[in-house]
């Protein structure tokens, strides 16, 4: 029977020297067997010019020599102290990330609790490969930092390892320690450039009332027309560089807009979710009642908030290997 790793208290263990603890759930405290503390380049450097010195103090036999150098030793111990202790017993959780499209920066929500009285000094924190952070921690307060992390592909991701580490007071020791969090983000598609919602008979758009000429319920949309007046301009589509529109008004109401994956059969996988992904946009925008139909699921008509993020979580995971059990939090979304 293979041997299990050693994981008692005090004891080393290099997967966990390297790697940390592995996912866990949050909060995570940094206790004295989870901190980590060697000789930066510079103490390495400092470490030699003390040995040269003892080297020269005994050779010579210069009092003053003896002195400066064990004065210096006795500065380099209290420094392995203090920069042990500035991070140990700290607190950290990371808390629910938004939802993000593809490409975009997400924020991580980080929380630090100082546990003790005294202050934090410049305690660093890293996703790696991105740049560290650096914070002060006041004594007995939390501090909330959002580590901004890049995404690349669409569908749900495993946070990152957390790494703290601080070289305070001196810079000749770094202590560390890891915090691998068993969190989840959830990454939507990248929406593709302004396509018009779909008004062919196949997608069921069907409208009724009185064609958009009353002034009460929005209806539709329609490119702008000289003498159109402003207050009915969409403004966040001309935000977003697509030209002018102008919302109507009236007793239409939006009964079906299906989104159809059928209906793209020109598009490769990821220009379909890309443009599904508009239509959800847009469709939501223009407060349609809307499904989105996709090979194996259909998403029933609907609308708002939850509705939405209903839609682009599907398309988000969309041919995923494992399927979504709802049980890991989502950060992002």
């Amino acid at each position: 029977m293979a041997k299990q790793p050693d994981t008692r208290p005090g004891r080393f263990n290099l997967r966990r020297f390297l790697q940390g603890e592995g996912p866990e759930p949050g909060p995570i405290l940094l206790t004295q067997n989870r901190v980590y503390i060697l000789p930066t380049r510079h103490g390495v450097f400092f470490g030699l010019q003390l040995l040269v010195m003892l080297v020269a103090a005994v050779n010579y036999n210069n009092s003053l020599a003896y002195a400066l150098t064990f004065l210096l030793s006795s500065l380099c111990l209290v420094a392995i102290l203090h920069t042990y202790r500035n991070l140990l017993h700290v607190q950290v959780d990371v808390a629910h990330i938004p939802p993000v499209f593809c490409g975009d920066n997400l924020s991580a929500p980080v929380r630090l609790d100082n546990t003790r009285k005294g202050t934090r000094y410049a305690v660093g924190l890293q996703f790696p490969p991105q740049d560290p952070s650096r914070v002060d921690l006041p004594g007995d307060q939390c501090f909330h930092a959002g580590m901004s992390l890049p995404t690349q592909q669409r569908g749900r991701h495993r946070l990152g390892r957390l790494t703290l580490h601080t070289t305070y007071p001196l810079g000749l020791f770094r202590a560390w320690g890891h915090a691998q969090f068993d969190r989840h983000y959830l990454v939507y598609p990248r929406p593709d450039d302004y396509h018009p919602l779909p008004v062919t008979p196949s997608y069921h758009l069907n409208l009724s009332g009185d064609r958009g000429v009353g002034s009460d319920d929005f209806a539709t949309l329609r490119h702008y027309h000289p003498g159109d007046p402003l207050r009915h301009v969409h403004w966040k589509i001309v935000a977003r560089g697509q030209g002018l529109h102008i919302k109507q008004f009236g007793g239409d109401r939006a009964e079906e807009l299906w989104l159809n994956w059928d209906d793209l059969p020109t598009l490769d996988t990821e220009a379909r979710l890309s443009r599904l992904t508009r239509w959800v946009m847009d469709a939501d925008t223009a407060q349609f009642s809307y499904g989105l139909k996709l090979p194996g699921s259909q998403i029933p008509l609907g609308h708002g908030p939850a509705h939405r993020h209903r839609c682009l979580k599907a398309l988000a995971l969309f041919g995923a290997n494992t399927p979504d059990t709802g049980t890991a939090q989502t950060v992002a979304a």
